[in-house]
């Protein structure tokens, strides 16, 4: 299987998963050979993060895999995922971008389905333009429903729409014209026109990256990769040489929004369908301990430095979808179903001007980075108000490897207690109480409005920031329980080697499911066949490590919104037909409570996904032991507790000594390098057999 094992001379053994967020990068190491799992974190360089990721590989190679000569060459596998996208999309920090669209659609980007945001909102806002109207051109030219010309393009309109994009210093143009993903012949033309006008310029046409039907949703998805293009551009050209020049015998990829992993040059060329890269594999990573640990219904927590992803997990298995809202914007790609909101350890604290405490979605990053970190910043963090309260450790992070200033932090919180009226420590806990609040509103989100009652779920905690929050944000949602894996601040690191190779090709046909289209859905069907096989050879899958789902979007005519039924296997006959009637009879029956017997059926969109399998890491259980946990103990800390409104003696756990079978309670902190583990007053806390930490919240 191409680039999927070491084939070159020397000791390959190590697994490597590398995940770059905006305030930490995570490695994770897998030794092959032995099964020996190590992580290592190291500060991420908002700069230029490829030195932050090369930094953490060749310091993880040499700190925990011993490699200290050549420490790239023992690299058999490396995998990396990335919030870069995600954290462009969220803070806006995207390409400056020209949209082509068809004459008399400019301003479609803005109107969209003319939904508010919240029906009875007065305040709601919707998401930024990502394309100012200045920076919208139309051109004439127009197909109709079936994909034949009604008007030719216009390429002298394009032509002088270039002239224009050009005199803006546009880094990026995207295309979307109707009817694209029946006949493309237009896109493709007015993309050939501006290769020649702006050849340094990232273009994306809409039946590349999004060949579905829905006008709006598709140019949305094609403005967004346009938006994100020359940022995941520059960020892949830069870390490509970096992990060149290490000496990595093997070619790295990136993890896509569905879980799945593509080559960089694949990432690069479509960063809309890796904008929850980084997120995926930690939903992935939680599948896999949850099934380890006997919990099938889990709500995962990623919380890092800038945001939080949060998904949920019924009878052990991520719902997918091939169309979400990320921050407000609409994208039609697979992902896994996760939401993603703006509140991390990083997220600023600041006074509106309505008096109000409000927590991000500003970050501060990794540089200058919160007060503590003594780098200049001057705006307090969620991060500086857990080190007043010293629930995180008031003098170092990173197992002792990073110093932090609690004189800066609580100096800075002070300021913004004096303008609130506040006590400083009901302050440092309102900006705690706040990011709750806004992560609980995530969670709703997936839960309670699609049905799931968040008390029925275990709360899965990952990410740096993840387990310092997840009892408040439990106790918020009425959860009972918690689960903070053993190495929660890399997980989504550890979640890219327990992934595999994944593409999805998707095509719109609207035909009815009757016996006269038998030939024309056969060919539907073939097609995005034809793709997968064609995938799967250009990555050299071999032939028993590869896996193929095919799926068909349905709706009854007349209905806005399809649902997906999985296509048998074979060629397509009168009884696959019969197949997919009973399959969407079934799932409109499970969704809407009823199904209309006689009613006409529609295919609509037709897709395959193809899954390349390769070896995993895997998770070691042991027998638990002995419940007293003593040996864990490595000291004790005053914390401020909402619980007891003052500064209350807690006792600290070193997460290395903590095995299976033991047992503690409440007040108590649990440390690592990785991440931080708070315990309130009332909480008890124990070890399973996979090293999960097991928090009992009671009632």
């Amino acid at each position: 299987m191409k680039d999927l094992t070491n084939t070159a001379p020397g000791p390959a053994r190590w697994r490597v998963g590398v995940d770059s967020g905006g305030t930490f990068t995570d490695v994770c190491l897998f030794d092959e050979t032995s099964g020996r799992m190590e992580v290592w974190k190291v500060s991420s360089t908002p700069d230029d993060p490829s030195r932050g990721i090369a930094q953490g590989v060749e310091e993880g190679m040499r700190e925990c895999a011993g490699a200290t000569d050549d420490p790239a060459a023992a690299v058999a596998y490396l995998g990396h995922g990335t919030t870069v996208a995600t954290n462009a999309l969220i803070t806006h920090r995207g390409a400056r971008v020209g949209l082509l669209t068809t004459a008399g659609f400019r301003d479609l980007l803005e109107i969209g389905r003319q939904k508010r945001p919240d029906l009875y909102d007065i305040f709601a806002e919707k998401p930024q333009t990502l394309v100012p109207r200045a920076l919208r051109f139309e051109v004439p030219e127009r197909l109709l429903h079936d994909g034949t010309v009604d008007m030719a393009l216009d390429e002298d309109a394009v032509r002088t729409a270039a002239q224009g994009l050009r005199a803006a210093g546009v880094e990026a143009v995207a295309i979307c014209f109707l009817y694209a993903f029946v006949n493309p012949a237009h896109e493709k033309r007015a993309r050939e026109i501006l290769e020649k006008e702006l050849p340094d310029v990232f273009l994306c046409a809409s039946h590349e990256i999004a060949p579905e039907f829905r006008e709006f949703e598709r140019l949305s998805t094609a403005t967004v990769n346009a938006y994100l293009g020359p940022i995941m551009q520059r960020y892949i050209h830069r870390l490509t040489p970096r992990l060149e020049n290490l000496g990595l015998p093997v070619p790295p990829h990136l993890t896509q929004s569905n879980g799945g992993v593509v080559r960089f040059e694949v990432a690069a060329e479509t960063p809309v369908r890796a904008v929850l890269s980084g997120p995926s594999t930690g939903v992935v990573a939680a599948q896999v301990i949850g099934q380890a640990a006997g919990e099938a219904d889990i709500i995962t927590f990623d919380m890092g430095g800038t945001s939080s992803d949060v998904a949920l997990m019924a009878g052990g298995q991520c719902a997918r979808t091939n169309e979400a809202q990320v921050h407000g914007y609409p994208i039609k790609a697979p992902m896994l179903d996760i939401h993603t909101v703006g509140a991390g350890g990083g997220s600023i604290a600041r006074i509106d001007s309505g008096g109000l405490l409000k927590v991000g979605p500003e970050s501060a990053g990794a540089d200058p980075g919160p007060v503590c970190y003594g780098r200049g910043g001057e705006d307090p963090t969620v991060t500086d108000a857990n080190i007043v309260l010293q629930v995180l450790n008031p003098t170092h992070l990173l197992g002792g490897r990073m110093e932090v200033r609690r004189d800066l932090a609580l100096a800075a919180i002070d300021r913004m207690a004096e303008r609130l009226g506040m006590d400083t420590m009901a302050t440092a806990q309102g900006i705690i109480s706040v990011v709750t609040a806004n992560m609980a509103k995530a969670i709703r989100v997936i839960s309670v409005q699609r049905g799931h009652d968040p008390r029925a779920y275990a709360l899965m905690a990952f990410g740096g920031a993840g387990p310092l929050h997840a009892v408040r944000l439990a106790q918020e949602l009425g959860m009972p329980r918690v689960i903070i894996p053993r190495t929660p601040g890399t997980l989504c690191a550890m979640g890219l080697l327990l992934t595999d190779l994944r593409a999805e090709f998707p095509l719109t046909r609207l035909m009815p499911l009757d016996s006269a289209m038998l030939v024309e859905i056969g060919d539907a069907v073939a097609q995005v066949t034809a793709e997968a096989e064609d995938w799967f050879r250009s990555e050299e899958i071999e032939a028993d490590k590869r896996g193929l789902t095919r799926r068909v979007d349905m709706r009854y005519e007349g209905q806005n919104y399809e649902l997906s039924v999985e296509l048998p296997e074979g060629p397509v006959t009168e009884e696959t037909l019969k197949a997919l009637r009973a399959g969407f009879t079934e799932a409109h029956k499970r969704l809407y409570g009823f199904a209309v017997e006689d009613e006409r059926i529609f295919c609509v969109t037709f897709r395959a996904e193809a899954v390349g399998q390769v070896e995993k890491a895997t998770l070691a259980t042991s027998a638990p032991g002995p419940e007293d946990a003593r040996h864990a103990i490595i000291g004790a800390r005053q914390t401020w507790y909402p619980e007891t409104g003052c500064f209350t003696e807690t006792t600290l756990y070193a997460r290395e000594r903590l095995r299976p079978g033991m047992r503690f309670d409440g007040p108590a902190i649990v440390e690592q390098m990785d991440t931080t583990t708070l315990i309130p007053p009332g909480v008890s806390a124990h070890v399973d057999a996979t090293e999960n930490l097991i928090l009992e919240l009671g009632q």
